[in-house]
Formats: C-alpha cells, sequence, structure tokens
C-alpha cells in the first residue's frame, strides 16, 4: 500500500477551425478489445480507467440509483442554502447527478464537467456540460460558486490535496466542498470470502493498478478526503459513511435491495471496469480477463460470499474570511 502522506501530498492546422480540430480530436477514443476509453487528446495528464461506451454509461446510471439507495435519495450532505445559485460537478459522467440537482433546485445554475462528452444533448434549461480535466489547473473564475461536488475520481487523481486546493479557489467565501468516494476492496464481516476469490482479487487488482499509475484508488482506506480537504483550508467539516453490501445476502430487506443494485450495477459491465486496468496496466490476456469475468459473476450471483465495501462522502466550507 501506498503511503498515506504520499496520497495528500503527491496527492495540424489543416483549414479547420480551432473549435472543429478540439472537438475531432476529443472523440477520437482509444480502443481497447473493441470498448472505447478517453484518448488523452485535451491533455496528456487526463487519464480515466473506465470505459467511456454506451454499455458503460448505462451502468453509470445504474450506479447512480444504487448510490440513491445507500444516501436515501440524498443528492448531497453539504447544508446547502434553498437558494443556492452557482454549482459545479466535477467528473460529472453521464450528467445524471447534475440533471438530478437541477431539477431539484430550479434556481441554480448548474455546470457539469469531464474529459469525456458523456452527457445527454437535451438536460434542463439550468444545466450546461463543459470538456475540463481537474487534474489541470482550473479554468472558472474564483470565487464564483456556492457548491462544489465530486463523485468517484478514485483512480483518477494523481493529487487529491491540489484537487481540492482548486475547488477551494473557485467557491466562494461560505461555499461547500463534497467529496464522495468508495473503497475498491469488498471485504465481509464473517469470513465468507476466500482469499482466493475473484471477489477478494478486486480489491487487490484496483489497489495495484492505482500503485503503477500512480492514481490511488485508497481514498477511502487512507481517509484522504478529510486530511487533504483540512488541509486545503475547509472548516466546519463533517463526514457520512456506509457498508454497502454487493449481492442479495442480507436477510434485512433494505439492505438487500442495495446489495442487489450493488451487484447488477456490477454485472451491467464488468468488462467496461475491469479492462484497462487488466489488460493494459496488468498485461492480462483477454482470455485471462474473459476467465475472471465468470469467477466474478458466479461469486457475486451466489448469497454465500457476503461481500461489503466502504463508502465516503466528506464536505466542508471554505471560510468566510478566506482569501484565494
Amino acid at each position: 500500500m501506498q503511503d498515506p502522506d504520499d496520497e495528500v501530498d503527491s496527492a495540424i492546422d489543416d483549414g479547420e477551425s480551432a473549435t472543429e480540430t478540439l472537438a475531432a480530436s476529443i472523440l477520437e477514443y482509444r480502443t481497447i478489445h473493441g470498448r472505447t476509453y478517453h484518448s488523452n487528446a485535451i491533455d496528456g495528464n487526463a487519464q480515466y480507467w473506465g470505459s467511456n461506451d454506451p454499455q458503460q454509461l448505462a451502468a453509470m446510471d445504474i450506479n447512480h440509483h444504487f448510490l440513491n439507495l445507500c444516501t436515501q435519495n440524498k443528492l448531497h450532505f453539504a447544508p446547502i442554502d434553498e437558494d443556492v445559485q452557482n454549482v459545479l460537478d466535477i467528473g460529472t459522467g453521464t450528467g445524471i447527478w447534475a440533471i438530478d440537482f437541477a431539477d431539484t433546485y430550479p434556481g441554480a445554475q448548474v455546470t457539469g464537467t469531464d474529459i469525456s462528452p458523456s452527457q445527454p444533448q437535451f438536460v434542463p434549461p439550468n444545466v450546461r456540460f463543459e470538456i475540463e480535466d481537474c487534474t489541470s489547473p482550473w479554468t472558472f473564475t474564483a470565487g464564483t460558486y456556492d457548491y462544489v461536488h465530486m463523485r468517484y475520481l478514485v483512480g483518477s487523481i494523481v493529487d487529491w490535496l491540489e484537487l481540492y486546493r482548486e475547488a477551494f479557489k473557485v467557491l466562494k467565501p461560505g461555499g461547500w466542498l463534497e467529496s464522495f468516494e468508495g473503497s475498491p476492496h469488498m471485504v465481509s464481516a464473517d469470513g465468507t470470502i476466500p482469499a482466493r476469490s475473484a471477489i477478494a482479487q478486486w480489491g487487490r487488482f484496483f489497489e495495484e493498478g492505482g500503485r503503477r499509475t500512480g492514481r490511488s484508488f485508497l481514498v477511502v482506506d487512507y481517509d484522504v478526503q478529510w486530511r487533504a480537504m483540512e488541509a486545503a483550508g475547509f472548516v466546519d467539516m463533517q463526514e457520512w459513511g456506509f457498508k454497502a453490501p454487493v449481492g442479495t445476502w442480507p436477510e434485512d430487506d433494505d439492505r438487500k435491495e442495495v446489495g442487489e443494485w450493488a451487484m447488477h450495477s456490477l454485472l451491467s459491465d464488468i468488462e467496461g471496469l475491469v479492462l484497462f486496468m487488466a489488460n493494459v496496466i496488468a498485461g492480462w490476456s483477454r482470455e485471462e480477463v474473459t476467465v475472471y469475468m465468470a469467477h466474478l459473476r458466479r461469486e457475486l450471483r451466489s448469497a454465500k460470499y457476503h461481500a461489503e465495501f466502504t463508502m465516503k462522502a466528506v464536505w466542508g466550507r471554505k471560510p468566510e474570511d478566506a482569501t484565494d
């Protein structure tokens, strides 16, 4: 495992217009065994390990429903005023969170950013999407946002402290940042997950991939959110944690529903989640990846593996007397 302190501190002109050239380059995705991935066309520093094709986008929307179940349909935990005006959603993905937020707060202007143009064209009038790499200096005007939201950036960020410092800059004094992440490790409280199982391998797999790329998946495991946000200058910090079941094994009906949707989210596109790390980073063959996915599907569908993983939301406020 990486040292937690390292996590915080490391953290052609052919006649086309510049806009047309950029638009074309953005859509020049990498293809790995038929799956598409962000091409690094905007900035060589921008990286994301998950696929950005329709199958994976559908899985992201399923995951959004799963997260709603986990949070009891809370879109946010930070104490946002009803008259919130300017909101920034970093790593918006399909844009589903930004759209839901805009519907809930019709007076707010919501901007969702991502490195892939994966969002729908028809959205509420108070939503817009922009191509932006959050690992490079942000282009937004300092002191203009009431709330900055970011979710599931694990495996994409080299320096979490710098990420939160950029959020601090664009927030108004008194504005809130909220960071929501999950651990890659699926564990069991009752010892029902063998060390050599595909479920156990999942966490180790992403841990090693993050170590090799310098973009850790262990943000929750090392409490990086809290420590880096505090170091960036945020105050009045709070956190929410939840151990989410994966599978239909829980006896409690509510937890069983959560576990069923967690499993459905994974099963809907295991390949889109695991292929880049397995094939490109770890050097697994296509056949090895296929065999692994088959084992994982079988285990997830079996009620004898009592898998859970931890997710955490941390939020904090920019002081009223803060200077950018």
